[in-house]
């Protein structure tokens, strides 16, 4: 059984815990627009209310606090696109799902800035270190994912898909730039790849 003071660390640690998730959401907003690298300790300190004080010692440095952010946009990923595919049957069914909620996520955007992955592959992808190789590790999962899932659409022999990791970049890059285009105001952008993507795997059922 638990003594008082164990009571009272349990809920301090619980406490901390949500207040570390709620400012690294708000980095993930934050950053989506302004970039990683624009983030700071006292801005979110500001934005949420709270010390300078207890954002340091929740995470320390910047680079902590960027990859929290990180962390925090790679569920938001999960939840909004992932985890939505997963009742679709395996194979090019779940594999369609995926794209499909990715749209989703990008044509009303989750984040302010639009997908959280694109954006900051392009602002760390020539930074090495620690947040770099954070964002190219999720990208790696990313991927991984789709190929599974093409695999498993050859296995079905489902006509349509050939070399595995070719059609997952493929996939990924029409995505990513309809994000981009989306983000500059191009009202086409995304009609546009979901055009193409339907050309590469068929259109949703």
């Amino acid at each position: 059984m638990h003594t008082a003071e164990q009571q009272v660390s349990d809920q301090r640690l619980l406490k901390g815990a949500r207040a570390r998730a709620t400012i690294a959401r708000h980095a993930a907003d934050v950053a989506s627009v302004e970039g990683l690298t624009g983030l700071s300790l006292g801005r979110l300190a500001t934005d949420l209310g709270v010390s300078k004080s207890g954002v340091a010692t929740l995470f320390g440095t910047k680079e902590n606090l960027q990859l929290a952010a990180v962390e925090s946009a790679r569920q938001v990923f999960i939840d909004h696109v992932v985890r939505p595919a997963l009742s679709e049957p395996k194979g090019i069914a779940r594999l369609r799902a995926f794209i499909g909620h990715w749209f989703a996520y990008i044509d009303e955007p989750v984040l302010p800035g639009g997908c959280f992955r694109v954006a900051g592959l392009s602002e760390f992808d020539s930074r090495p270190g620690p947040v770099r190789d954070a964002l190219a590790a999720d990208r790696s999962d990313w991927f991984a994912l789709l190929e599974k899932e093409i695999r498993r659409a050859q296995q079905e022999g489902y006509a349509g898909v050939h070399d595995a990791h070719a059609l997952a970049f493929q996939l990924d890059a029409l995505v990513s730039a309809a994000n981009t285009a989306a983000r500059l105001g191009d009202e086409s952008a995304v009609s546009t790849a979901r055009t193409l993507v339907d050309a590469l795997i068929g259109a949703n059922a």
